[in-house]
């Protein structure tokens, strides 16, 4: 739901597009961190927001890192 986002604020499309890793952190809802293979030997690192179920909004790309690699620890940011 999120990829349509990113390739937006990137002026991409994204042929691989794979959720390899992620972690959560609760907040006023739900912060998840994400990490993207997005091709190659390139990943992303996403942190997608999930607001309370009462308010009944969609899920939303909050920031991104670009460059990353598959090692890279996925960490909150």
């Amino acid at each position: 739901k999120v990829k349509p986002q990113l390739e937006e604020k990137e002026g991409k499309k994204f042929d691989v597009f794979t959720a390899v890793e992620f972690k959560t952190q609760v907040v006023a809802g739900t912060n998840y961190f994400i990490k993207v293979h997005v091709g190659n030997d390139e990943f992303m690192h996403l942190r997608v927001f999930r607001s309370l179920p009462h308010e009944n909004k969609p899920l939303s790309l909050h920031s991104y890192q670009s460059s990353k690699a598959k090692h890279d620890e996925l960490a909150f940011f």
